[in-house]
């Protein structure tokens, strides 16, 4: 925001700190005007014809705005992304050990990367991969949403999956 000498319009329309209509004059008058008040004149609709100005304490203003920033930032949910890796012979135990860490994870509200590499000779059973995958969605289903389905990249299938509930 431009403010004080560094408005170079030649007329301009005046909001006084009030939020009254002061009307359309030249920027020296109106510099003079916020000068006289101890205040500052602040461009606030630079693309308006002619452009308004306004007349304000700007310290104060921008720092009312950091503060409603930073309360802003303080309220915002950071979601993390959280990976879990699947071997090709996953036994069932370990398989429902796996499912209970994934619902952890989407019960804290983070997005879960489930991931399974295959060594060898398991690249011709890729199918069998994707299954597995498929099955540990389902079992998840009720804390979260599969975001993008199994996938083979390179020698890796890769699933994400989304929380329904964020804390």
């Amino acid at each position: 925001m431009q403010c004080n000498e560094e408005i170079r319009d030649s007329q301009v329309r005046v909001v006084s700190d009030d939020g009254g209509q002061m009307g359309i004059m030249s920027s020296k008058e109106a510099q003079a005007m916020a000068n006289s008040k101890n205040m500052d004149l602040v461009k606030i609709a630079p693309n308006a014809e002619p452009p308004v100005c306004r007349i304000m304490n700007y310290g104060k203003y921008k720092f009312e705005q950091s503060k409603r920033e930073k309360e802003a930032r303080k309220h915002q949910k950071i979601v993390e992304l959280k990976e879990i890796r699947l071997s090709f012979n996953i036994d069932t135990h370990d398989f429902e050990t796996k499912v209970n860490h994934g619902i952890k994870f989407l019960q804290n509200g983070n997005k879960l990367k489930v991931s399974m590499r295959f060594k060898g000779r398991e690249m011709a059973h890729t199918n069998l991969g994707s299954q597995t995958l498929v099955k540990f969605g389902e079992a998840v289903s009720e804390y979260g949403v599969v975001e993008k389905p199994p996938k083979l990249e390179g020698r890796n299938i890769l699933m994400f999956i989304a929380s329904k509930s964020i804390k």
